[in-house]
């Protein structure tokens, strides 16, 4: 069975104090607020000794609401905050000289923290207590942004923390400045999985969040000399005040072999759980986001090793543990790489899943068959895939369960999103590496692979040898596998096949011809047998969900086909959606006043529904002005944040132009790019007369090159290089400023979107699963120029074709583009070829230093060649298309009434909306909220 783990691991409700001990600072408060910082002590608090809880339930307490002491009731107004926050103030550490803001945001994000402390216990023991079906939510990436705006807003008490942190002498937005972004993702994968837990709080669901603590993050960006550089991530240099270290840790094996049918790993670590609270709306429910660190048992230190000075063998496990949660992402170039990547992923899984399973046990549950009616577990992508071979793994090898019985509740208990319509982005590992670090899985994963290669060949019995050979090839879990006799066969095959033609050769010699000599012929190598993840999940999964309307038709009709064919009632679609509460309520507070004012209530932060009452007062002028008011607001902290941060001066009287995201050659910031090279080579060209008639434009960029992929990097090397030239043309002044925000984040889109009036969603049709980003911006009343791709396609239906500035080819049309290409029959475009000569000259950065970039778009077909993302293709509809975006930013009446109908027309994307389908139609869960 599953290692019995101290009881209050699960049942012992979060204590009412922080163990978050190293929350020091050398900073000090002056002396002349000492006094109003003494601490007041409330007469009917309660003192909770540091481990009287887990004495508590080790005396077999644990399931009694009792268990744990009641934290004192946090106040509530503005006044008692204060007099919270002084008292808060002592915890801090500092001597009572000077009080800076960095120590008075870790006294309000203490406060803030005994404020959820009473609604993340309540809704714990509720849970316990009622022991509803729950979700569980394993995600790789988690991007949490700043957790004090968004917690003090949830709880509705953001009026009384800033004012009574102005008493103080501080301002809530300087101290929650503070703050730094959490370093547990990338991009809108990681957004996405946040925004659905806020939702999932919200909306009062049973449901958790699992992912991993990276220390060090993906990495902080920075751009020196106009290149991206790298560097670790120090969002936990100064501790995080957020989350909670508990008691709770699984054992993780890797490597060793399988005896008796039992794995025996040859080297464990332990994941340890760390906790932070998620508060709903405007309710009392406050879930859970659990992190896994990994650490190493004393009892699993080699002090033998050690102390005979083999290093290398006494630290394994400790060096193992320190690289699993590192940094997300690291590079896998190398088998090493592989091997941590294919690691890291085992541990989020498997001590989610014993997680999981531990609180099934702890709530009472003994007859496991009900599993499915207790637990749902949801996989974010292919990442969490190794949670079904691992649930099979524990419910045989430690609940005793034979192989049909573990098989029929894995499979009712586990489903899949997919979040890529490439197949070529689809995750793969190599079987050798994966039966050398998990054995035991291997071994359960050949199995399942065996199964359902039988339950195909059932399934078509009238399919011909060649239909069902290509069936089962593109469905089977093994790519490339073969058991050793057909690996025999195929080499005897091979070994015939080079005999019969020597035998050929040689009578052709005897028979006068001349014989062409053949270099020796390498022996047979079959190619290397790989496990495919999203395959595993379709097998696994009861439910296949993709993130947007196109992307699940595309799915269905193309990446998984023939699982499609097999399996009809798996497949789903969910359109993504954002929260509203920190994409437009918290972080545009000035449009959201605009928009509570218009329509009469504020109830709209949850019920977006409410938005569309802007609609029939678009044309209002009254309204009209407020929100250009409100917008140009933002404008200018932007403007703010912008010269701060990169030194570039922009006019707020400008176009805002923003394309922040993940930098991809998919996701077409060369599209973009290039699309301003043509502009600044028109204006160039232009007499001063005709220049005072161009639409000025503040363009900018964010986002994260991946470290090794160079032609991501490149495509930053020439954003940069095009700014150095551009922003210092005297002859173009305010008219054009192209900047790149270095290290984007979730709290550097939080001023860049509010800000924008045109965001740029431009990936090659059929390439982008969904994107999420693009609903914020809708939100916060910009319009977007894009393709028909993903998320694109829906909000142009909900906004009107009049108010989406649409371009480039559809998807059916991209096979054939490339297909044109590759036949060396397509032209492209002057204006397209006049920009390649621009950057080919040096005009932008030093001599051929975009060459290798440029080759790209160059040639018909081949690796990295034949511009496969189709930029040339779609640049002439592109450029024609920011023109008429030119021309209508003119008439600011008209761009208004489109941008609040942008808003009004934004509800669908509300992420409240998404999350209640996955709880009705794949989770099957209920709200359940705290009394």
């Amino acid at each position: 069975p599953i290692p019995r783990r101290q009881r209050t691991r699960y049942a012992t409700p979060i204590n009412g104090t922080s163990n978050m001990a190293s929350m020091t600072s050398s900073a000090v408060m002056p002396a002349s607020r000492v006094a109003g910082f003494a601490p007041r002590r409330n007469a009917n608090a309660r003192v909770v000794r540091r481990g009287a809880v887990a004495q508590a339930a080790r005396d077999g307490h644990v399931h009694k609401a009792a268990a744990a002491p009641p934290a004192p009731v946090a106040p509530k107004s503005a006044e008692a905050i204060a007099d919270n926050l002084a008292a808060q103030t002592v915890k801090t550490g500092v001597m009572p000289i000077e009080f800076g803001v960095d120590a008075m945001y870790r006294a309000t994000a203490e406060s803030v923290q005994e404020q959820l402390m009473e609604n993340w216990n309540a809704t714990y023991r509720h849970f316990h207590d009622e022991n509803p079906k729950q979700a569980y939510y394993i995600s790789m990436e988690f991007l949490q942004g700043r957790a004090l705006t968004n917690a003090v807003g949830n709880l509705g008490l953001t009026g009384e923390y800033s004012d009574a942190l102005r008493t103080l002498g501080y301002s809530l937005e300087d101290t929650a400045g503070v703050e730094r972004n959490m370093g547990l993702g990338n991009g809108g994968l990681g957004r996405l999985a946040a925004c659905f837990l806020d939702s999932i709080a919200t909306l009062d669901l049973p449901a958790w969040g699992y992912g991993l603590r990276y220390k060090y993050g993906l990495f902080k960006q920075a751009i020196e000399d106009g290149v991206q550089k790298e560097y670790a991530d120090d969002w936990l240099e100064i501790g995080n005040p957020w989350e909670m270290k508990r008691e709770t840790q699984y054992p993780i094996g890797f490597y060793g072999e399988v005896v008796d049918g039992k794995w025996v790993p040859g080297a464990n670590i332990r994941a340890v759980a760390y906790d932070s609270p998620i508060p709903g709306y405007k309710t009392k429910n406050t879930i859970s986001l659990r992190l896994w660190d990994a650490e190493v048992a004393p009892k699993e230190f080699d002090l033998a090793s050690f102390n005979a000075c083999d290093y290398d063998k006494s630290m394994r496990e400790t060096n193992l543990a320190s690289t699993l949660c590192a940094v997300l992402y690291p590079g896998d170039a190398t088998r090493e790489g592989k091997a941590l990547r294919l690691s890291q992923q085992y541990m989020l899984c498997s001590a989610s899943v014993q997680d999981i399973l531990a609180r099934f046990k702890e709530r009472g549950n003994t007859d496991w068959s009900k599993l499915p009616e207790k637990v749902a577990i949801q996989m974010n992508d292919t990442h969490p895939t190794l949670a079904c071979p691992e649930l099979m793994r524990i419910l045989m090898d430690h609940e005793g369960m034979d192989w049909d019985a573990a098989w029929a509740l894995t499979t009712k208990t586990v489903a899949y999103t997919n979040h890529t319509v490439m197949p070529e982005a689809l995750e793969k590992w190599p079987l050798e590496l994966m039966t050398e670090l998990l054995p035991r899985h291997v071994e359960i994963i050949k199995r399942i692979d065996d199964e359902f290669i039988a339950s195909v060949k059932a399934t078509y019995p009238k399919a011909s040898a060649e239909e069902l050979a290509a069936k089962i090839g593109a469905m089977r879990v093994l790519e490339n596998y073969m058991t050793p006799a057909e690996e025999l066969a195929a080499k005897a095959a091979a070994a015939a096949a080079k005999a019969e033609k020597l035998t050929a050769l040689a009578a052709k010699a005897a028979a006068g011809d001349v014989v062409v000599s053949v270099e020796e012929e390498e022996e047979y190598s079959p190619p290397a047998p790989m496990v495919r993840m999203a395959n595993l999940c379709c097998i696994s999964g009861f439910a296949i969900n993709g993130v947007a309307a196109i992307h699940s038709e595309i799915v269905r009709t193309f990446t998984f086909k023939d699982f499609a064919e097999l399996y009809p009632e798996k497949f789903q679609n969910k359109t993504n959606g954002v929260t509203p509460r920190r994409w437009l309520a918290f972080c545009n507070p000035q449009l959201s006043d605009v928009i509570t004012e218009a329509i009469g209530t504020d109830e709209w932060v949850t019920d977006t529904a409410l938005l569309e009452k802007l609609g029939p007062l678009a044309k209002d002028k009254e309204l009209q002005a407020k929100w250009r008011a409100a917008k140009q607001e933002r404008k200018a902290l932007c403007a703010k944040m912008v010269e701060e941060t990169t030194g570039v001066k922009v006019s707020t009287d400008a176009l805002f132009d923003i394309q922040i995201k993940r930098i991809h050659e998919y996701k077409r910031q060369l599209l973009n790019i290039m699309g301003i090279i043509h502009r600044y080579n028109e204006m160039k060209a232009m007499t001063p007369e005709e220049r005072a008639n161009v639409t000025p434009r503040v363009c900018l960029f964010g986002g994260k090159a991946y470290a090794t992929y160079l032609q991501a990097k490149r495509i930053v090397r020439l954003v940069t290089a095009v700014g150095e030239v551009v922003n210092n043309d005297p002859e173009i002044g305010d008219l054009l400023k192209v900047v790149f925000v270095p290290d984007y984040n979730v709290s550097l889109a939080e001023t860049l979107i509010p800000a924008s009036e045109l965001s740029q969603h431009i990936s090659t049709a059929g390439t982008e699963a969904s994107g999420t980003s693009n609903m914020k911006f809708q939100m916060n009343g910009c319009l977007i120029i894009g393709t028909l791709d993903g998320a694109n396609v829906e909000i142009r239906e909900c906004v009107g074709e009049d108010n989406f500035f649409l371009f480039g080819i559809e998807e059916p049309e991209v096979e054939p583009a490339r297909a044109e290409r590759a036949a060396g029959k397509f032209t492209p475009d002057p204006r397209f070829t006049a920009v390649m000569d621009t950057i080919k000259s040096g005009a932008f950065g030093k001599p051929g230093e975009f060459d290798e970039l440029l080759w790209s778009l160059e040639g018909n077909d081949g690796f990295g060649r034949g511009d496969y993302f189709l930029v040339a293709k779609d640049f002439p509809s592109y450029v024609d298309c920011q023109d008429e975006v030119s021309a209508a930013y003119k008439d600011q009446d008209a761009w208004t009434e489109s941008s609040i109908i942008s808003t009004a027309f934004s509800g669908k994307f509300n992420s409240d909306r998404t999350i209640d389908q996955y709880a009705t139609e794949i989770w099957d869960i209920k709200p359940l909220p705290v009394p």
